[in-house]
């Protein structure tokens, strides 16, 4: 039995077996071999195998996000295919006698190293394709596990920490816990642990050069510990601890169904905030009453280029057509700080936060923002989609931004593309747009505060620095100053005002959030029934 004692972004309590991230293993070693016929149907075994677990996450992919993402998967099985690449490995195999993983890894590092020194911008982006198969193929020749994506059954997550990138390509389906040694309790995993209802613990100081995949764990998220190799009573104690869980569980369910209203009759909107297409499904499995931020800029991570125009709108059309006409608030794209995608060709900066990101991105790189906002308007056609713009300001962002939108909105007359006028609103994250909010309120038809930008920004702390957790507070006087002032200035014009952040789930400010005349939260799915109960036991 291991024990650690991290800080706890979610509570709850987990168990199952270890899925280890981030280490170096399929670091391979060159060996000498006697039996070249026999290293080559090893490979072909793998191989086989490879392209098997392709196609399962090909037509998972294609269930969960339709045919545009999930057709990466297709291309990986193709370029497995590829004649140049598998005769490379086997003339490495036969003439130079070496084992299988060694052939594919040295083969796979020389193609990665050829694409990614062309011109073309295609044949670059395929660099990483064949380091992706080529680990694939390398895994299961050394018989380890694939990625949380293959895995039969659900794991807990053990990692140094995990980027936003990484988490989007996670099958959410197959987590039972997150625990990283590193990242702070508002990092994008803590967000992603509370979306999907599951406990997590960050700042958990194991060695992971210690923790074996395959070991089992238990995460409890309420006492913030986690123990590898429990006891038998151990064990025994989560397990009645598991069907407690579930119990409470069920009887919020009773809440579906049910208005968001308090026993004196005023109401308050539940929505859900969500990161992909395949989480729509959490949003209604937890009755939000519709979605107050989709982070479109998890369409642009974890991938080599710019999602197309064509990609978004069937991504934001499928949102739509899914959520059968509740509202769906689709937040334009908000990169750079934390969330990096190398594609961009973003500098390093000493202060990525309050750096080139976010709406500075889409007003000076307009043909990135006319893209995503064609794809926008087309999709309003399919649904009650509003758009909302992050990072704003100044009055004359809004202007810019109103004027670039109006030019997006004639070329589509144009072209004779159907759609719909949507609310266009703005998010206040900066004590800037708080201060101007009376004039802000006057341009847009609704304000959507996050609270977490706000907070470090008012407070002067980077969120991402764990060592700062302890002077991070959320609930400081001046935050709910500001959100207060944003909410009269809004309804004085009115116009409708909501919380976004992380702080809207916060249970012990649901009831100063109704009194102080907010009118929607928009949490993670897995609060909508938690915070429902507390409104509609409030007098």
């Amino acid at each position: 039995m291991i024990e650690f004692i991290g800080k706890s972004v979610y509570k709850g309590i987990a168990m199952g077996k270890v899925l280890v991230m981030g280490k170096e293993e399929d670091i391979v070693k060159r060996e000498k071999i006697e039996d070249t016929n026999a290293e080559l149907l090893r490979l072909g075994n793998a191989i086989k195998k490879s392209q098997k677990q392709l196609q399962d996450l090909y037509e998972k992919a294609v269930k969960e996000v339709g045919e545009a993402s999930a057709a990466i998967f297709e291309v990986h099985q193709m370029m497995m295919e590829d004649e140049d690449y598998l005769d490379a490995i086997h003339n490495m195999i036969c003439n130079e006698n070496v084992n299988a993983e060694f052939a594919v890894a040295t083969t796979g590092d020389n193609f990665s190293d050829m694409f990614a020194a062309m011109d073309d911008d295609y044949m670059k982006a395929r660099a990483a394709d064949v380091r992706d198969i080529s680990g694939r193929i390398v895994r299961n020749l050394l018989g380890r596990e694939q990625n949380v994506m293959s895995q039969p059954e659900p794991v807990v997550i053990v990692a140094d920490d995990l980027s936003p990138s990484e988490t989007v390509q996670m099958d959410k389906e197959k987590i039972l816990a997150f625990v990283t040694v590193h990242g702070s309790t508002n990092s994008h995993t803590a967000i992603l642990a509370r979306m999907m209802n599951i406990p997590a613990l960050v700042g958990v100081p194991v060695d992971l050069g210690k923790i074996r995949t395959g070991m089992v764990a238990i995460v409890d998220g309420t006492s913030a510990k986690v123990i590898f190799e429990p006891s038998a009573q151990e064990c025994l104690t989560a397990v009645n601890k598991i069907k407690e869980q579930e119990e409470q569980a069920k009887l919020l369910e009773t809440l579906k169904g049910k208005e968001n209203i308090t026993k004196s009759g005023k109401k308050i909107n539940l929505y859900a905030n969500i990161g992909s297409v395949s989480d729509v499904g959490y949003v209604l499995e937890n009755d939000a009453g519709g979605i107050g931020l989709f982070r479109s800029e998890f369409l642009y991570l974890g991938r080599d280029s710019f999602p197309s125009e064509e990609e978004q709108f069937q991504a934001y059309k499928q949102v739509a057509q899914t959520m059968a006409n509740k509202k769906v608030i689709i937040r334009t794209l908000d990169i750079g700080a934390d969330k990096q995608a190398d594609y961009f060709g973003l500098e390093k900066e000493d202060n990525p936060a309050m750096g080139y990101r976010a709406i500075r991105i889409c007003l000076k790189q307009q043909d990135i923002f006319k893209a995503q906002l064609r794809a926008l308007f087309r999709a309003t056609a399919y649904g009650k989609i509003s758009i909302m713009y992050p990072m704003i300001t100044a009055v004359s962002e809004v202007e810019q931004i109103y004027k670039i939108a109006g030019e997006v909105k004639r070329e589509l007359d144009e072209a004779g593309i159907i759609y719909q006028e949507p609310e266009q609103g703005i998010m206040i994250e900066t004590p800037a747009a708080v201060l101007i909010s009376d004039e802000l309120a006057k341009l847009v038809d609704f304000f959507s505060i996050g609270t977490n930008d706000l907070t470090q920004y008012t407070l002067a702390i980077d969120r991402q620095n764990s060592k700062l957790d302890e002077f991070y507070d959320p609930h400081h006087p001046a935050i709910l100053k500001m959100i207060q002032m944003v909410v009269d200035n809004a309804h004085k014009e009115g116009k409708w005002a909501g919380i976004c952040g992380e702080l809207g789930a916060d249970m012990e400010l649901v009831k100063t959030f109704v009194q102080m005349g907010v009118d929607e939260l928009s949490v993670a799915p897995s609060m909508i029934l938690k915070l429902r109960q507390i409104i509609r036991e409030m007098d």
